[in-house]
Formats: structure tokens, sequence, C-alpha cells
């Protein structure tokens, strides 16, 4: 079993910065991909940033030069520093891991950014 467990979420104001992680633990094998999904009231789950084990990363066009996502593998945790952050940037965030068993999501953490 898997667990993710998110933290760092915070109402901000616009420009401001911001770092999410993002620890996993339980059966975490040594290949997977972690990343960073968010979720505004009404609408759709969207892809912001992943990162594998061996540091390859991608980012959504929305967030790139903005947020940077990285890991350390020692510690099976996800950060996502978000930069200059938008108002557009308001959601609830979510952790994802996936590897070959299957696809494990965080509870989400709640990022608010004020005009």
């Amino acid at each position: 079993q898997v667990q993710l467990v998110e933290s760092g979420g915070e109402l901000v104001q616009a420009g401001e910065s911001l770092r999410l992680s993002c620890a996993a633990s339980g059966n975490i094998l040594r290949m997977n991909t972690m990343g960073w999904y968010r979720q505004a009231p009404g609408k759709q789950r969207d892809f912001v940033a992943t990162i594998n084990s061996i540091g390859v990363t991608n980012y959504a066009d929305s967030v790139k030069g903005r947020f940077t996502i990285s890991r350390d593998n020692a510690k099976n945790t996800v950060y996502l520093q978000m930069n200059s952050l938008k108002p557009e940037d308001t959601a609830v965030y979510y952790c994802k891991l996936t590897q070959a068993a299957g696809a494990v999501w965080g509870q989400g953490t709640q990022v608010t950014v004020s005009k």
C-alpha cells in the first residue's frame, strides 16, 4: 500500500512564491513517476508537472518558467516550487505517484492566489 501526504498549500498574493511537498510511503518501486495536478472548482483536473526516477521532467505550458518540480529519492518526496504565482493558479493541487502497480493520488492541498 502506498500513501501520499501533501503539505504547503496556502493563501498568497499574486507574484509571491510557494513550495508544495508530497511524501510517499509504502511499497515504492525504484522506477516511478511523481507529479502534480491541479483542479479548480467546476473544472477538470489538469496536468501540471511530472518527474521520473532519474529526474526527467515535464511541464504544462502554463507553468513553464515559473514552476519547478524536483524530488528527493532518499525521502520519496516530490516538491513543486511555484514562483510568480497568478490568480489563475488557484486550485487544489494533487500529488500523484505512478508505478507498475498503478497510480495513487494524494488528498490535495489548497493553493489560493489573491490579486
